[in-house]
């Protein structure tokens, strides 16, 4: 005869109490805290009712009343009640007698309790004796207990152990948030490490598992959710759970919220985030206070949160210590933070170490700092020790190195390989790499890729000024984007481009723009067309301008200009000027206009 009862009615009666470092989701025990019952208990108990008595002592070991609880749940164990026996074992080990309760424990699971199996299977891992907890924790989990797959679970993992997805997922399918957190990571780890179960379905089972961990309170599931939907732009979802899990005290999860609330401009909101989370010993919310108050121009308050950055273990504190020194002029304080980041192994911190190194003359000392974060995969880096070799006439490695930083898509190092390909005669690789230089923002890289794609363009008809053509070519494209990034050579070609399209207005815009910043060609050319249009006086103007930064066919012109006008000797002087700019056929012309006017003076 089964005198402990039936193990389900004694669920349902409330009679389990959760072993001890039990999640607080669910408790086995229903709430049954009307004095009127616990009268009614206590008077069964005293006259014999043992299953009285085992609910009474579960009811009073709840609440804390162990001195209550004993007596009532040692007359239910003595009386065969497998609850009580397993109760009684959680009373002693609340009291540090986890031996004797051990062995309740063992009584409560040898009788089919899978709680007590549970807890007994804890207390045998804490001792080191990872078999027999093995054993307990498997009869716990078997039982569909959720403590007890969760726990089995955790030990298989801790030995490697292929069993523990199981087990971590049957405690996640019940209903386990720790569980479910800790499954999503693996499945997340397994889809980017590209295992055979990760790709897109595992990511997306994770997605749900952290999902169930969050929406069941799981702060650092929350956080992780969050990042997932800011990666895929769902920001306003992601900002709700990292807003969640930052509510429940996740440091990382007030700073994320704190980024995402700076990108949508209310930097006010996110500095109270980053406020919250830089007390909590957030070193990346310390830094982002500290660039905050740098960019408000609060140098010394931006220094207080760098160094607090520091103290919490974040060496991009030093770094921006450094940064902070450099643009205040402190150089020896900035190679300090510089060199305690580099050491530590901040890779942009060796850059700025080596360039500043660089710019005090120590080039010797710069190139191995260089080269650490080169390795380490600064990609200015890579491009620097490209100048650097470069500067040496060391050709070759500094190719190597432009390479590795284009590759990396670096557009000024694309930009150099491209030249390097094109003096090669290797255009399709110079057009590729030009490409990536361009599309990286390069203006020079924009410059050359329309010069290549110009060269190869057969020959248009002409226009008359003034007959406008719409359609433009590729290289027009590139080259008119070089020049809306202030490329003066691009600016001057997209108006010869115009010009030779007939439309006047948009050649004069970018004949000026080019003059303005002081392109000698750019003021030339605007000199032509104004010349062409009837404004003579306005073309002089730029080319005096023109010939003044030695442009000698806009010496000539103004020559020409003042012969004609009768001002003979001052169309001398700028027929001279001509003369010693050349090119040569200028040369030529300037020299035989210089004698008429000499003669005509002398006359």
């Amino acid at each position: 005869m089964d005198v402990m009862g039936d193990k389900a009615t004694l669920f349902e009666s409330g009679r389990f109490v959760q072993p001890y470092d039990a999640e607080p989701a669910r408790d086995e025990l229903a709430d049954m805290g009307e004095a009127g019952e616990e009268t009614r208990l206590a008077l069964a108990a005293q006259s014999g009712d043992a299953e009285a008595a085992s609910v009474l002592g579960a009811m009073l070991l709840r609440r804390g009343d162990l001195d209550g609880a004993e007596p009532h749940l040692r007359a239910a164990t003595a009386a065969g009640d497998r609850a009580a026996a397993n109760n009684l074992g959680v009373l002693l080990h609340q009291r540090g007698y986890p031996e004797e309760a051990a062995g309740w424990w063992r009584i409560a699971a040898v009788a089919g309790s899978a709680a007590a199996a549970h807890a007994l299977g804890r207390h045998h891992r804490e001792r080191g004796d990872e078999p027999a907890a093995e054993y307990w924790l498997r009869q716990s989990a078997e039982q569909g207990h959720v403590l007890g797959a969760y726990a089995l679970a955790d030990l298989l993992e801790h030995r490697g152990d292929v069993g523990a997805e199981h087990w971590m997922r049957a405690a996640a399918e019940r209903g386990h948030r720790e569980a479910a957190y800790r499954l999503a990571r693996a499945l997340d780890r397994a889809a980017g490490h590209g295992d055979e179960t990760g790709g897109d379905s595992g990511a997306a089972e994770a997605e749900q598992w952290y999902r169930q961990a969050a929406a069941r309170g799981h702060r650092r599931a929350a956080l992780q959710l969050g990042a997932i939907l800011e990666k895929r732009g769902e920001l306003k979802e992601a900002g709700r759970w990292y807003l969640t899990s930052a509510k429940d005290g996740e440091p990382r999860a007030a700073c994320a919220l704190g980024f995402l609330l700076r990108d949508a401009g209310d930097s006010e909101s996110a500095a109270v985030w980053w406020l919250r989370a830089a007390q909590d010993g957030d070193g990346n919310a310390a830094n982002a206070l500290g660039a905050l108050h740098a960019e408000r121009g609060e140098p010394q308050t931006a220094e207080r949160w760098y160094r607090a950055a520091l103290a919490a273990g974040d060496d991009n504190g030093a770094y921006n210590l450094g940064l902070l020194c450099a643009e205040q002029g402190r150089t020896a304080q900035a190679e300090q933070w510089y060199r305690r980041a580099a050491y530590a192994g901040h890779r942009e911190a060796a850059n700025a170490l080596a360039i500043l190194l660089l710019q005090n003359g120590d080039t010797s000392g710069a190139e191995p700092w260089f080269s650490k974060a080169a390795e380490a995969g600064s990609v200015d880096a890579a491009f620097n020790l490209g100048i650097l070799y470069a500067g040496r006439g060391e050709e070759e490695m500094a190719l190597r190195w432009y390479e590795r930083a284009a590759a990396a898509g670096h557009a000024e190092a694309a930009l150099q390989v491209g030249i390097a390909r094109l003096r090669e005669g290797d255009e399709q690789e110079a057009e590729r790499h030009l490409r990536c230089a361009a599309g990286g923002g390069s203006a020079e890289g924009a410059y050359r890729l329309a010069a290549l794609l110009d060269a190869r363009r057969p020959p248009e008809p002409a226009h008359e000024l003034g007959e406008i053509v719409q359609e433009k070519t590729e290289c027009e494209e590139w080259y008119e984007r070089a020049a809306s990034q202030g490329h003066r050579r691009a600016q001057v070609r997209v108006g010869m481009l115009a010009a030779a399209r007939g439309d006047v207005v948009e050649a004069a815009r970018w004949y000026r723009a080019a003059a303005e910043a002081g392109s000698r060609n750019g003021a030339f050319n605007l000199g032509l067309l104004l010349a062409r249009e009837g404004s003579e006086p306005e073309a002089a103007v730029w080319w005096a301008r023109a010939a003044d930064a030695g442009h000698g066919r806009a010496a000539l012109r103004l020559a020409l200009v003042y012969a004609r006008r009768g001002e003979l000797a001052e169309g001398q002087r700028w027929a001279d000027r001509a003369v010693a700019l050349g090119p040569a056929e200028v040369s030529e012309r300037a020299g035989r206009l210089r004698d008429a006017l000499r003669e005509e003076l002398s006359a």
